[in-house]
């Protein structure tokens, strides 16, 4: 399956939706055609992480707004789309990503997490984000990975926050690809 027809598959299933500290207040993307981002440029995952530090990121595809950054087409270089059944049903994409082509991660940064209970409060990190649909969602980001894991749950069981330090592979199995 080419990425274009993976994208259209998972626009289907996956809608993400991102709460303030977005400008437009609330904006609705589709993986893997986006990705929570940092906003100040070459900035580590777990220096972003407070109200504000994140935006949203889409394929030009998948933008719904000027506000809405633009993810260069090789962002992501190969991803794998799985659904499974843990405590509960949850959809998920693995991969490789190409850090380099998007100047707001530090290619060097080990990463970090964002994710829909975590947070100051427990309203997640950014505050507010959800996974349509799901009631619980992971996202890690290892720009020196060079990979990403995204997993949306029903069950917080199946989305683990609290193993940000373990690495995509521990934390949502799937296929990296061997990312270089």
């Amino acid at each position: 399956m080419n990425l274009l027809s993976f994208s259209i598959l998972l626009a289907l299933f996956i809608t993400w939706s991102i709460a303030s500290p977005n400008p437009l207040g609330v904006g609705y993307r589709a993986a893997p055609e986006n990705t929570v981002v940092i906003n100040n440029a070459h900035t580590d995952v777990g220096d972003s992480e407070y109200p504000g530090g994140t935006s949203v990121y889409c394929t030009s595809s998948a933008r719904t707004s000027a506000a809405q950054g633009t993810i260069p087409e090789d962002f992501w270089n190969n991803v794998a789309y799985n659904t499974g059944i843990g405590s509960g049903s949850y959809v998920q994409l693995t991969g490789c990503i190409n850090p380099s082509s998007l100047d707001r991660i530090n290619t060097g940064d080990a990463g970090g997490q964002y994710d829909s209970s975590g947070g100051r409060d427990g309203t997640g990190n950014p505050a507010g984000s959800v996974c349509a649909g799901y009631n619980h969602y992971i996202e890690i980001l290892e720009p020196a990975g060079p990979r990403a894991c995204i997993r949306c749950c029903e069950d917080p069981d199946d989305c683990p926050t609290k193993q940000d330090r373990s690495g995509c592979p521990n934390v949502i199995p799937g296929d990296y690809f061997d990312c270089p």
